[in-house]
């Protein structure tokens, strides 16, 4: 696991937390989409894509589903994920699931 900061990129730009998901244990993954919401909001995280449908064109897809958040900043986002309310509901969505995560700046 890398520790922040991730990359160089400049911390003024947009940056989206991309998850790829799928999902073993609904049960757990809803309580942990009942509790996230309050920790987006906290650091003006919003969704973009949270589940939806899609397509795969190209090559292979080996996850369900696709969550896409965006943030203001990469410092924003890094300080969300960083955060003693993130931290604490994010073993929920981790035992719930299998995924992959990146934290990757936005262009305008």
């Amino acid at each position: 696991v890398r520790k922040f900061p991730l990359s160089a990129g400049g911390s003024d730009m947009r940056t989206l937390f991309i998850v790829l998901e799928t999902i073993h244990d609904p049960a757990g993954f809803d309580e942990y989409r009942k509790l996230v919401m309050p920790t987006l909001a906290a650091f003006g995280g919003k969704f973009l894509v949270r589940g939806g449908s899609f397509n795969v064109i190209e090559g292979s897809w080996p996850h369900e589903r696709v969550a896409i958040v965006e943030f203001a900043s990469r410092a924003t986002a890094e300080a969300w994920y960083s955060s003693a309310a993130y931290q604490k509901i994010l073993p929920l969505r981790l035992k719930s699931m299998t995924s992959s995560a990146i934290m990757i700046d936005a262009i305008d």
